[in-house]
């Protein structure tokens, strides 16, 4: 595998770390301490991070993160490609950080396989070329 190739992937899967740090960020921060809920009920004039905190909460509660890991999962199924890979497992970690546990599950695992498969297919592709005599 190539560096460049080995660097993409890597960089695919920070993407995946990252946006399940996120979705803990936002789920042990924002979402899950009941004074912050208190805090923006009670304000006549609530603060700007109540309203993020009020889609993220209407996101789990419609299974939109979940929704949205599914389409991703999809494309990546259809595309085959290492970025539809990458933002299928993101965006299913993320929904699984964020109660949306059978979709979320669902599109983290579909998108790492596609991302282990990428990356075995490109060694193998790799390897056969090394290998390959030149004809006389």
């Amino acid at each position: 595998m190539s560096e460049r190739r080995r660097g993409a992937l890597m960089l695919a899967w920070a993407g995946v770390l990252l946006a399940g740090a996120l979705a803990a960020w936002l789920r042990y921060q924002l979402v899950e301490p009941p004074a912050l809920a208190e805090r923006c009920a009670a304000a006549i004039d609530p603060p700007a991070w109540c309203a993020l905190r009020t889609r993220v909460v209407e996101g789990f509660l419609n299974n939109s993160f979940g929704y949205l890991a599914l389409a991703a999962t999809a494309l990546a199924w259809l595309r085959q490609r290492l970025w539809t890979a990458a933002l299928a497992a993101a965006l299913g970690a993320f929904a699984l950080e964020l109660y949306c546990y059978q979709s979320g599950a669902l599109a983290l695992l579909a998108g790492a396989v596609l991302l282990v498969r990428d990356a075995t297919r490109r060694e193998q592709h790799g390897r056969a070329e090394q290998h390959a005599q030149p004809q006389p």
